[in-house]
């Protein structure tokens, strides 16, 4: 058994990703919900797709600044996009991502095989594989 380091914990109330609230247990994060206006909702607040989004893409950076450095490779700029799309049909719903890694300093391979590598140790990733499917391209300046 693992030793916990860290838990998150957050509240939802109200309608949920309808019009709900969301709030982590430290107060930090606090915020309203609405589905997009794109899966035919108002909009005008965020969505679970994009609070996820923001986590991995995060954690995807990490990851690749750790890769990097169990390599000794120098990154001289990092970005990454997390796409997150929600699907639907026949009353069915899933998720999709694209994560889309932008870096110098390095050549393009160089860059493709620091994705592959951040893919095995971020947690979201291992948390999504077997269960989302998932994209990975880089852009190298």
């Amino acid at each position: 058994m693992s030793e916990v380091t860290y838990t998150a914990s957050a509240t939802a109330t109200g309608e949920g990703r309808n019009g709900g609230r969301t709030v982590t247990s430290d107060g930090l994060l606090d915020v309203t919900l609405a589905i997009p206006k794109e899966f035919g909702g108002s909009g005008g607040a965020t969505n679970p797709e994009q609070l996820f989004a923001v986590g991995w893409s995060s954690c995807f950076l990490g990851a690749v600044k750790r890769a990097a450095a169990a390599r000794k490779v120098k990154l001289d700029d990092l970005a990454v996009v997390a796409d997150v799309t929600l699907h639907h049909a026949n009353d069915e719903f899933w998720l999709s991502g694209a994560l889309h890694l932008e870096m110098s300093g390095v050549d393009k391979q160089t860059a493709e095989e620091l994705g592959a590598a951040a893919h095995q140790i971020c947690p979201y990733s291992k948390a999504t594989r077997g269960n989302v499917e998932v994209t990975i391209d880089v852009t190298v300046d």
